[in-house]
């Protein structure tokens, strides 16, 4: 598979612009800082392209690893919701 193979789906940037193809994720890995390309999200990510663009492999599997790469510090926040569950709430006949 060559490495102008797109995405399934384009990888947002924060910037606005987007990853289109596996040589554009491995365009954008090359241009950081040798501190943020040495983490462990981002070697897993150059391991997923490589894998990817010389196997033949699926391009979900680079797509994944990039945007883990990408939102490594992210952290998600679930919100508690405005309903509460009814579990729990029902008695039975021999508890009452």
């Amino acid at each position: 598979m060559p490495w102008s193979t797109p995405f399934d789906d384009p990888i947002p940037l924060p910037r606005g612009r987007s990853l289109v193809t596996l040589r554009d994720a491995a365009d954008h890995i090359t241009k950081l800082s040798r501190a943020e390309h040495s983490a462990p999200e981002w070697q897993a990510a150059i391991e997923a392209l490589i894998l990817v663009a010389e196997n033949d492999g699926p391009t979900m599997l680079a797509r994944i690893g990039v945007m883990r790469a990408l939102n490594r510090g992210h952290v998600r926040e679930f919100t508690e919701p405005g309903k509460k569950h009814h579990w729990g709430r029902r008695k039975l006949k021999r508890d009452q």
